[in-house]
């Protein structure tokens, strides 16, 4: 089973519950596509390295998780490409321990 984890930066204007709304959204297309979630870092709101869309600040989330499909991720990363509360995103394959 391959890991994944996903950085995703989200809009500083969003309330709670749209935040939580698309959390909720990738973690349904992790399981979509046979993937499993197996852990949610919240990190808050943090101050961005350089102004993205006029905005200096924005919500941290790193998500973990598994899939046995090698196109889990791919897929993912496509979908959240095109979501619109989101500014930057990205997915890395761990490291397999021996």
């Amino acid at each position: 089973m391959s890991k994944y984890e996903l950085c995703l930066v989200l809009n500083e204007k969003l309330e709670e519950e749209e935040r939580a709304a698309a959390l909720e959204t990738v973690k349904g297309y992790i399981a979509r596509y046979e993937g499993s979630v197996t852990n949610v870092d919240e990190w808050g709101k943090k101050r961005l390295a350089y102004e993205i869309q006029k905005m200096n600040e924005a919500y941290y989330y790193f998500i973990a998780f598994e899939s046995d499909n090698s196109d889990c991720a791919n897929q993912v990363e496509s979908h959240v490409r095109i979501m619109e509360n989101v500014i930057r995103y990205l997915v890395v394959k761990q490291d397999e321990e021996a």
